[in-house]
């Protein structure tokens, strides 16, 4: 069974904080509708479809309302601008967006009403509205996934460590902290979906800043080393996955080729580090981040040095001059 595509009310969005999200909604009509579904985030402007070509409307996007449809709605006579009203709120949208504070006809809150269609206005002009609700939208409706492990802001760069339960990822984020780089989530860590190949990890409400140690229980990492020390949320572009060591694995010693940890659809460049008493595994993944951050910016040094060395076996071999005795004739 596909899973079900996410979707958020339209009363979600309007709960929404203007002082976070900077989109300022003011519901006008159609109260009784809040519970429709928005599934696409991007919007669609109402266009010819008061013309008579509604049929282009798609079902699941916001519609929006600027000025020159609020005019061209004016335009028309009572009753001619009441069956093309009629005729647009027939079809299956989850609400009507009235930008730049516009106040819309009578005929339009009327037949908000009687479809049970939210209307809703806001002051910002068209094309900053539509900009903030499909950011809005975007995050509500991304894919999302939880994990379970630790994601760290290493030197700028997200760092998600997994592993077996009991492996020590917490206590390696325990050091890194320690070290100066940040906490975003340990445990569980929300992972969604952005523009097809971004993900963003962010930490649950209930457990943000928290930590679990074994040994000395739940820390506030917020309280303990200051504001500076977690974020709310990071974009996820390295996994470290923890393993422990087995005698006679053989494990990569070179680097030359990166493995790919699958989230969401998306692969995300990986490494596999082995656990084994001694290794301070704090140092090996600020090195390990330290080394991703070289090769983001096109340095490789294993396949670098595999290439000076190829280079060098292609060099001819030189024979080596026989000695001569000065005293000899030649």
């Amino acid at each position: 069974m596909a899973p079900e595509s996410p979707s958020v009310t339209v009363g979600a969005v309007l709960r929404n904080r203007a002082e976070l999200t900077g989109l300022e909604l003011e519901l006008l009509a159609g109260g009784a509708g809040l519970d429709r579904l928005i599934s696409i985030p991007y919007i669609q402007k109402t266009g010819l479809a008061l013309a008579g070509f509604d049929e282009y409307l798609r079902a699941g996007r916001v519609l929006i309302f600027g000025e020159s449809e609020i005019r061209f709605l004016e335009s028309l006579d009572p009753d001619v601008r009441q069956r093309t009203l009629e005729r647009t709120f027939a079809r299956d949208i989850p609400c009507v967006l009235i930008t730049a504070g516009f106040d819309p006809p009578p005929e339009m809150i009327a037949e908000a009403e009687r479809c049970r269609l939210p209307l809703l206005r806001t002051t910002m002009p068209t094309p900053n509205a539509i900009a903030k609700l499909t950011a809005i939208l975007e995050d509500r409706l991304a894919t999302r996934d939880i994990i379970h492990g630790v994601l760290m802001d290493i030197l700028g760069l997200g760092v998600l460590v997994v592993g077996e339960s009991g492996i020590g990822k917490s206590e390696c984020a325990l050091d890194l902290v320690v070290r100066g780089h940040r906490l975003v989530a340990d445990d569980t860590v929300e992972v969604r979906r952005r523009a097809d190949t971004v993900l963003i990890g962010t930490c649950p409400d209930l457990t943000r800043h928290h930590m679990e140690i074994r040994g000395l229980g739940v820390i506030n990492v917020r309280d303990l080393f200051g504001v500076a020390s977690t974020r709310s949320s990071k974009r996820v572009e390295l996994v470290v996955q923890l393993e422990r060591w087995e005698s006679g694995r053989e494990y990569d010693r070179l680097g030359l080729d990166t493995p790919h940890y699958g989230i969401l659809g998306c692969p995300v460049p990986m490494i596999r580090m082995p656990v084994a008493p001694g290794r301070n595994l704090a140092i090996l993944v600020e090195v390990a981040a330290r080394n991703q951050l070289l090769r983001a910016r096109g340095h490789h040094p294993a396949r670098a040095l595999a290439a000076r060395l190829e280079r060098r076996l292609q060099q001819p071999v030189e024979e080596p001059e026989e000695d001569v005795d000065p005293g000899e004739p030649v």
